[in-house]
């Protein structure tokens, strides 16, 4: 598809963003527009903080909440207030505002963990499990633990990697926990895990003591935090996508580089193996009961 025949005007096509790779700005935006149908579940309705990185790998990014210019006028935003004020956000859904973001710089989706008619009631849990140095496969394998745990708990979950070195396992819940309890519930099963595989998993916060092994961060679920989507592009070598699998892809021996922008079009002709995520939703309430009861 040529630049002119996308919906949003495209500046500075041709401008490296991966130039070891030969990726350019147009190859992020039609990128997105392809995977559109997949992508949009992930970001309807959802307020999108954004991380702007307008001249790729080769420059610096900056992080941005308050709507900017150069969005379509009917770019539609929600406003938020914090303690420092209000903060106009975009919300997500529209082909034309995730095209019009890819052109401003934004590689990756950041969003929130509730919809913006429900701010602070998210309708997921998220682990975000992030390894020592590029040890996907430690990674890996403190996915499996969380799973194992919440299976104990009646809860079904689904894996991605993360795009970057990490691995991100999310639980879709009916809306109703605040995002402080749903932090909390997702806290106190890290801490849980970190107990019982000392040598494998922390909860601990500061990197130096973390002692190589990899950090659950519960954080994520926080009011106004965000995580990367499905199908996010990442600002890192070889421009991976965040991807969703099946549990039995999620293999120590994976290289989540393997998926990226080049070459995500095969994957995308599969099965979506997140596609039953959120008929999946359920209560959280007795699980919570159960780990604090612990």
């Amino acid at each position: 598809m040529t630049a002119a025949a996308l919906p949003v005007k495209v500046s500075h096509p041709d401008k490296p963003y991966w130039p070891d790779d030969g990726i350019t700005k147009i190859d992020l935006v039609r990128f997105y527009d392809a995977t559109w149908k997949r992508l949009e579940p992930w970001v309807r309705d959802r307020l999108l903080s954004l991380e702007r990185c307008p001249d790729g790998m080769r420059g610096q990014c900056f992080y941005q909440k308050e709507c900017p210019k150069g969005l379509p006028a009917d770019t539609p935003t929600q406003p938020i207030r914090h303690a420092t004020g209000t903060t106009n956000y975009v919300v997500g859904g529209k082909r034309e505002t995730q095209l019009a973001l890819a052109n401003l710089g934004c590689i990756a989706v950041h969003v929130w963990g509730s919809r913006a008619a429900t701010p602070r009631q998210p309708d997921w849990v998220c682990f975000d499990l992030d390894p020592p140095s590029d040890s996907f496969a430690d990674a890996a394998r403190a996915a499996l633990r969380v799973k194992e745990a919440l299976d104990a708990l009646e809860l079904a979950s689904f894996v991605k990697t993360s795009g970057s070195r990490g691995v991100h396992v999310f639980v879709p819940i009916r809306v109703g926990p605040d995002a402080d309890d749903v932090k909390q519930f997702a806290l106190a099963l890290g801490e849980r895990l970190a107990q019982a595989y000392p040598d494998e998993l922390t909860a601990e916060t500061r990197v130096a003591r973390r002692g190589g092994r990899v950090y659950l961060d519960a954080f994520r679920n926080g009011f106004a935090q965000t995580v990367v989507t499905p199908y996010s592009v990442r600002r890192r070598r070889h421009a991976p996508v965040s991807t969703p699998l099946d549990w039995s892809e999620l293999d120590p021996g994976l290289d989540p580089a393997s998926f990226n922008v080049t070459n995500l079009s095969q994957r995308l002709e599969r099965e979506d193996p997140w596609r039953d995520f959120f008929r999946r939703r359920q209560s959280l309430e007795r699980a919570l009961r159960a780990v604090r009861s612990l």
